[in-house]
């Protein structure tokens, strides 16, 4: 993210059984095979056969992108750029591995790996990170000037090119019909955290299968410790209980590492802390204080912060593409790009996420309830924005979704509220889409609300909405006049153009308290 100053063998054949998969616009096909009638809710517009041709060809092209970056580890001792190619090398990895995902889904959508078991979403999700990976692995190189960028360019426009094809190929189509409202306790957390680990979520005094301790009272010091004693590919909740302390590390939970949840003793008294960032050469990808890739991950009570401070610009706090991840009260601290939503599906509830540039980005599909967002005091004559949704193509489902939620200035920006202009967010990508909608937004946000990234790029293609907000800063009188922001007056716009988009791509958004299809009411 710039400072505002700066402008994924050969298929088997199938035997006995033909799962076809068609397109279905209000009703489900019955497919008759020779033993029983088979339901698709979720369909390819095209076999899977020639799905699964894609994607091993995109995957061929990933292993000579692969092959040529491997060359350059350690390029000239030039640390940014070794950085930038060791990401390249994990983005390329993980692209890679959501694509076999999808191609092991649609051979078998009943599989019990297949995440929420809505395919459509499923697919779309993924293919979603597959596509924005090769974005993220190009950023790294930017401010260089390195030739490695140039090398691979090519290869990595024709895989971002060949997945946004794959996209097309995936229908938005749900199989679970959103219900109007959940009760009790469920209506906290989506419906793919399961009731053990909302009893997890919830109470204190957890039996955990790891315990940290700075004072040398837990297994183990030190948090990555506890990572990477923890299982791989886990279908069972793993559970490391971080007790009070700050724990000054950088810790990364990778893609292996699936179900792990952290516990702390909360906000005030578990801190995770670092102070990488883009100045002292490392990329925005690689300065997360937290990062975490591993599916199923769940925080709670737990600070993640980067004090690099302003002056050291992009410093991220934490970072997920943990697809199906949870945060319950948690804080995320820093300045410029605090919290990296990079990709998958994530819920934030009753979390405090400060920060100044851009402190809330990415292109994950991500949903935030009941939580105070504070914008704070950056470098002088610097512009404050609270979100940047990196979302590139139009058939992505991704966006950010702010609800319930309060946004204000922290402590340190409540004297300077006038002199510091800081907006909603701003469109880092073409497609970039937010809505904000039932909550407070104090006088912190200047009258016309979002900010130009460069002149009027976006402006046109970018979904920005806002919806039953109230406070001094939610007046919609004064805010932008471009195409593609829209001042919801009703609840059937809002259904139709931000609840409707997030149902039929993303399975958790209808449980997280909100009645969608009756005035999105808490």
């Amino acid at each position: 993210m710039a400072d505002l100053g700066r402008p994924f063998s050969s298929t088997k054949k199938l035997l006995g059984v033909l799962l076809l998969c068609v397109l279905i616009s209000t009703s489900f096909v019955v497919v008759r095979s020779n033993t029983e009638d088979f339901l698709e809710p979720e369909c390819l517009k095209v076999t899977k056969y020639e799905f699964t041709n894609s994607v091993n060809t995109i995957v061929d092209v990933i292993r000579q992108v692969v092959s040529t970056l491997s060359q350059f580890g350690n390029f000239f001792g030039d640390f940014r750029v070794s950085n930038a190619v060791s990401d390249c090398l994990d983005l390329l990895d993980s692209s890679a591995e959501e694509l076999s995902w999808t191609v092991s889904a649609t051979q078998n959508p009943k599989g019990k790996h297949n995440s929420t078991g809505n395919l459509s979403s499923d697919l779309r999700t993924w293919l979603s990170a597959a596509l924005i990976n090769q974005d993220t692995c190009s950023d790294g190189f930017e401010g260089t000037n390195s030739i490695v960028k140039g090398l691979v360019t090519g290869g990595l426009n024709q895989i971002t090119s060949m997945v946004q094809e794959l996209l097309t190929q995936v229908s938005p189509i749900s199989d679970l019909k959103p219900k109007s409202s959940i009760g009790g306790n469920k209506a906290h957390f989506p419906p793919w955290v399961k009731p053990k680990d909302r009893k997890l979520i919830e109470a204190n005094g957890v039996a955990a299968d790891a315990v940290v301790a700075a004072d040398g009272t837990g297994k183990f010091t030190k948090i990555m410790d506890a990572v990477s004693a923890a299982p791989e590919y886990s279908m069972k909740r793993y559970v490391i209980y971080v007790k009070k302390g700050t724990y000054f590390e950088n810790v990364e939970i990778k893609k292996k590492k699936w179900n792990i949840m952290m516990i702390g003793d909360g906000i005030d008294a578990t801190i995770i802390s670092g102070n990488r960032s883009v100045v002292d050469g490392w990329t925005t990808f690689r300065s997360a204080t937290f990062a975490v890739s591993g599916r199923g991950f769940i925080a709670r009570d737990i600070t993640f912060e980067n004090t690099a401070g302003p002056e050291k610009h992009q410093a991220v706090a934490l970072r997920s593409d943990s697809d199906l991840s949870v945060f319950y009260r948690c804080r995320f601290r820093g300045y410029q790009d605090t919290l990296y939503t990079h990709t998958m599906r994530q819920f934030f509830r009753e979390c405090d996420i400060s920060g100044t540039v851009d402190f809330i980005f990415g292109d994950a599909t991500a949903v935030f309830q009941n939580c105070q967002i504070r914008a704070k005091r950056g470098l002088p004559n610097q512009k404050n924005t609270i979100t940047a949704q990196g979302r590139k193509d139009p058939n992505e489902p991704t966006g950010f979704a702010i609800q319930f939620s309060n946004i204000t200035a922290d402590s340190d920006l409540v004297g300077f509220v006038n002199s510091t202009e800081t907006y909603l967010g701003r469109p880092w990508k073409l497609y970039s889409r937010t809505v904000i909608m039932q909550s407070f937004i104090s006088d912190v946000v200047r009258p016309k609300g979002w900010l130009e990234w460069n002149a009027d790029f976006a402006l046109d293609t970018l979904f920005y909405g806002e919806f039953m907000n109230y406070g001094p800063g939610a007046g919609l009188g004064s805010r932008v006049k471009w195409p593609g922001y829209h001042p919801f007056n009703d609840s059937s716009l809002v259904n139709n153009y931000t609840v409707a988009q997030f149902i039929e791509g993303n399975l958790w958004l209808p449980s997280t308290g909100v009645k969608y299809t009756a005035g999105l009411e808490a």
